[in-house]
């Protein structure tokens, strides 16, 4: 392919590097074989307010990019209509045969696999899809600066690789391999969460694979999505679907005619065609030996090497940092970046480690020295005799400049790959690259090296999922592919980490008497992990250690109280940990970034969060234990109080009037952004984010005795799981807020939590378990003189009542919770209370007093402020006048409480 926009923009073999010329060059290839209106392409490059010489400018984008066609069709620049661009009113024309773009190449695979599916030929329609789909190499035009042409047409791409995409999982689904496209469902619903027909494929193949409950929660998912986030339901197709999985209709089941056999998969070819072939090996052999189980990285690689292709033609760009966290495999990345583009270095590569043996940084002269010494021994012994230690450190300005100077005269010439290995700072580097001008650069630091001019950057990330099997597989032996759960328990407790995985391997390697299973049980204690990832002379923490070492004093304070935020954490919770106004919270945090001691990952229209790796967190905790226990427990206090104000807000929305027990301590606003503007728009998403940090900071607020805190954060979450069916979650933080009233002596929080699991029980259908639950409540409540939490229990036990078919008896219960609520000005549970004797006058057959009751249920509702149960009350009294309209006196369904329905 010479022409590429499925991905970064390509001509040939590398990118433009002017922006505005790759802006010119996609607008003509969205619109390639035809003419593009020179009024457009302007509008396109400088929108409402074009320069007076935007047409001049035009026309020497034209000319440059007519010169880069022509060398890389190998011909001299040809002009009028022979060129690859020509002129044509009212603008330019860009000639691209089919086989040599790759947008062409995708349209007729995907017209062909199309094709193949219309006529059931779904693994022909498979094969080819997959084909399609294989020649794009991230986002549409990624890298290039668009105006509304082009936007347009990145739209029109996406929607046709989606598309691509879907008929390709809907082949796949009929040849039967719906377990494999499970997970890869899961990741695109979550990326598509309003996306019915994904949300459909996503249902078929997990009911195919035997998980009808998860299809059903991924049906009450989108349920959920569109209501809240457009107010419809789902469409009649995903209706449909979601029924017949609840009914187990054997027409949703694949064909045992149409489950051939897989077969052998092929070698995956190369972007360009043709099978893989070993990279070439640098003849300057100054590199590192390679490393033999160098594992994925592949997409790196190619970015990697386009930004060197880029820098070769602009010297602006000629300095490639790849950056990340110790222990990512930055260096194992370089040497195989610098083995593969030997063939384009004829002068070979060099090498430098800019540590000295006990690990501190290199003086800048003694790099140069080191690099002379590479090209021109005696260029750099006669150098560094000036300074008097032809083997230690150059020292003095003189020296630097003759050393400069020397290499400089080595270079002269030559076209070379320099890597420099492990940079320690800015300082070390600024004087050592002006003298390698006329080279490519790469470089590996942990962190981002920011103020250096014409440096571009490459962050390197831990590995996916695949490949950490596969790079365990390598270093572990057969014990890891004999037993795959556990390979994959030690690859997430890694955290993907290369050294960490490599250690983990090495470890089973020496210890032919462990299990893969005996390694994941002893990583799964947090505390002591790091401990465990230690063989010979690998270790992680040493390795992790350096770069905490490294930060700042501000930074190695902060750090270890991060270790308490839970992987994932907004600002805020910083702020809270650390006891700092957010601004000064903010400075800390980015620098710990700068670091690659955290990441940060910024959604539109949502605040930026930070997350700490689950390596980086074991090391935080360790710091934490050697500065004692009160520095633990009033950090963790902080973050309680912080997180209430938001969570007790949030849950308002949700679940107006809900919360039981006493209110919660007042938190320092200094430490919070406004509590409305974080979950006044959306509560149910924010919930989604902060949940798995809530769930967390009430075990570390039960561990470290907060009973307070804990019972209280718990509660605040009941409404969110409620609202998500997240019963694991609720359990467990039930559990702790029953454990820590009981602790503290406290019956009001003990009865609200036996509240809070009785309610759990009832809706898992653990019915005794509800009652015995709702039953001690009560007494709690009386004990604590708390009429709300009484009420809600007595509402527990009449439900019960109800279940076991005795109308009256819970017609009476209801009613006494009824005036247990009002008595209390219990709004919340009134309109419970409501609920179910309209429910029970239903069940008993008198449905005129049932839709009154509902009536009256629905008004405190809306007094409420609760849009759930406002809408629940009236699909309530819908669904009884849509019986009643069929001539029944009862529905064969009951929906008892919003979104908990009773069948038969």
């Amino acid at each position: 392919m010479r022409y590429r926009i499925l991905g970064p923009i390509q001509l040939g073999s590398h990118t433009p590097s002017a922006a505005k010329i790759r802006t010119v060059l996609a607008a003509l290839l969205v619109r390639a074989n035809e003419v593009a209106a020179t009024g457009s392409l302007i509008d396109e490059l400088w929108g409402e307010a074009p320069p007076r010489t935007a047409t001049t400018t035009l026309q020497v984008y034209i000319s440059q990019l007519r010169k880069a066609c022509a060398a890389e069709d190998g011909e001299p620049e040809l002009t009028g209509r022979q060129t690859r661009i020509a002129t044509r009113s009212p603008g330019y024309l860009m000639r691209v045969e089919p086989d040599e773009f790759d947008l062409a190449r995708f349209e007729a695979l995907h017209a062909d696999g199309r094709a193949a599916a219309e006529r059931l030929d779904h693994r022909e329609a498979a094969r080819l899809l997959r084909e399609a789909l294989a020649l794009w190499t991230g986002p549409a035009l990624s890298g290039v600066p668009r105006g509304a042409l082009l936007d347009a047409a990145v739209v029109r791409l996406e929607e046709q690789r989606l598309e691509a995409l879907e008929q390709r999982i809907r082949a796949e689904l009929a040849l039967g391999r719906h377990r494999d496209l499970c997970g890869e469902l899961m990741a695109l619903v979550h990326e598509h969460p309003l996306h019915e027909s994904l949300h459909a494929e996503l249902m078929l193949a997990l009911h195919r694979s035997g998980r009808q409950a998860d299809a059903l929660r991924t049906y009450d998912r989108i349920r959920r999505a569109l209501g809240e986030e457009l107010g419809v339901d789902p469409g009649a197709e995903l209706r449909q679907l979601h029924e017949r999985v609840l009914r187990f209709d054997p027409r949703l089941e694949l064909p045992a005619a149409a489950r051939p056999p897989e077969p052998a998969a092929a070698p995956a070819p190369l972007a360009g065609g043709g099978t893989p072939s070993p990279a070439p090996f640098v003849r300057a052999r100054r590199l590192p030996p390679p490393v033999a189980d160098f594992t994925g990285r592949q997409e790196q690689l190619g970015q990697a090497g386009q930004l060197l292709r880029a820098g070769l033609a602009d010297p602006a760009g000629r300095v490639l940092a790849v950056v990340g966290a110790a222990g990512v495999g930055k260096t194992a990345f370089v040497v195989r970046l610098a083995r593969e583009l030997a063939g384009e270095f004829p002068d070979g590569c060099l090498f430098l480690g800019l540590r000295g043996p006990g690990g501190g940084a290199l003086d800048p002269a003694q790099a140069l020295l080191r690099l002379v010494r590479q090209l021109r021994p005696d260029a750099a012994e006669s150098a560094a005799a000036e300074g008097g230690q032809p083997d230690g450190p150059a020292d003095g300005p003189a020296v630097f400049e003759e050393l400069a100077d020397a290499l400089h005269r080595a270079l002269a010439g030559r076209r070379l790959l320099v890597v420099l290995d492990d940079a320690a700072s800015e300082a070390q580097l600024r004087p050592v690259l002006p003298a390698l001008t006329d080279c490519a650069v790469v470089l590996t630091a942990r962190r981002t090296l920011g103020s250096l001019d014409g440096v571009r950057h490459l962050v390197l990330d831990v590995l996916t999922p695949r490949e950490s099997l596969e790079l365990l597989g390598a270093t572990g032996g057969v014990r890891i592919a004999e037993d795959p759960a556990a390979a994959a328990r030690i690859a997430r407790l890694c955290g993907h980490l290369p050294l960490a995985l490599r250690v983990a391997g090495a470890s089973l390697a020496a210890r032919p008497h462990w299990s893969a299973a005996a390694l994941a049980a002893r990583l799964e204690d947090e505390r002591a992990r790091l401990g465990v990832l230690a063989c010979g002379d690998l270790d992680v923490r040493a390795s992790l250690l350096v770069g905490y070492r490294e930060a700042g004093a501000a930074e190695r304070q902060a750090f270890p109280l991060l270790g308490l935020a839970a992987p994932e954490f907004p600002l805020w919770r910083a702020a809270a940990l650390l006891g700092s106004p957010p601004a000064v919270a903010e400075r800390v945090v980015e620098r710990l970034v700068q670091a690659h001691l955290l990441q940060a990952r910024a959604t539109p229209g949502s605040p930026v969060r930070y997350r700490i790796h689950e390596l980086h967190r074991a090391m935080a905790l360790e710091l934490l234990d050697r500065a004692g226990p009160e520095s633990v427990r009033a950090a963790t206090t902080r973050l309680c109080d912080a997180y209430l104000a938001l969570s007790r807000h949030a849950d308002a929305r949700i679940a107006p009037g809900r919360a039981l027990g006493p209110e919660p301590r007042p938190h320092r606003p200094d430490l919070l952004p406004d509590p409305a503007a974080e979950v006044r728009d959306a509560p149910l998403r924010w919930f989604q984010e902060e949940a798995p940090g809530l769930v967390a900071l009430v075990r570390q607020a039960h561990t470290a005795g907060l009973w307070e805190q804990t019972w209280q954060l718990a509660d605040s979450l009941v409404g969110y799981f409620q609202a998500s069916a997240a019963w694991p979650d609720w359990e467990t933080t039930g559990e702790l807020a029953l454990d820590a009233a009981r602790r503290a002596g406290h019956p009001g929080a003990e009865a609200a939590a036996l509240c809070s699991l009785g309610d759990l029980a009832w809706q898992r259908r653990q019915v005794t378990r509800a009652l015995n639950r709702f039953e001690l409540a009560g007494a709690r409540a009386r004990h604590a003189a708390d009429a709300r939490v009484e009420a809600r229990s007595l509402i527990g036990l009449a439900d019960g009542v109800l279940d076991r078919g005795d109308t009256a008896a819970a017609r009476r219960a209801f009613g006494r919770a009824l005036a247990l609520c009002r008595d209390a000005e219990d709004a919340r549970g009134t309109t419970d209370a409501l609920r179910g004797i309209a429910l029970a006058e239903l069940l008993a057959g008198r449905s005129e007093e049932a839709l009154r009751t509902l009536a009256e249920c629905r008004r405190a509702a809306e007094r409420l402020g609760d849009r759930r149960w406002t809408e629940f009350a009236r699909r309530a009294a819908e669904r009884i006048r849509a019986a009643a309209g069929e001539g029944a006196t009862t529905a064969d369904a009951h929906e008892v409480r919003p979104g908990v329905w009773l069948i038969g």
